[in-house]
């Protein structure tokens, strides 16, 4: 993907959205895109998650699609590293996906003040 000062700046709204989740919650692609008044735009989100590793202070691994499946798992350094740090958290995954993700669900449009 090519950066553009657009994309750097969206990408950075996006770690500073993600960078406050808090621990043993997790939320979605689209509800930081939503939050941030880009509705439309969970998978460039994704694509700012996917790039998070070199920002420590950004937990990407809070981080997982609208239904709790753990997609970004392929872009840690271990396969099972994801889960692993969402389990250490104590959310409990199964096949890839958060049980009970209602309850860990954490919406930046309702905990956080509004963006804009």
């Amino acid at each position: 993907m090519n950066y553009t000062p657009k994309t750097e700046n969206f990408f950075t709204k996006v770690y500073a959205v993600a960078a406050q989740i808090p621990y043993g919650r997790v939320t979605s692609y689209g509800a930081i895109a939503k939050y941030l008044g880009a509705a439309r735009s969970s998978r460039m989100v994704g694509w700012a998650m996917n790039g998070a590793h070199t920002h420590s202070e950004v937990p990407a691994h809070r981080v997982v699609n609208r239904v709790g499946l753990l997609t970004g798992k392929h872009h840690f350094a271990q396969t099972n590293l994801m889960q692993q740090l969402l389990e250490n958290e104590g959310v409990e995954v199964v096949d890839d996906k958060i049980v009970a993700f209602k309850k860990h669900f954490w919406d930046p449009s309702v905990e956080l003040s509004p963006y804009f």
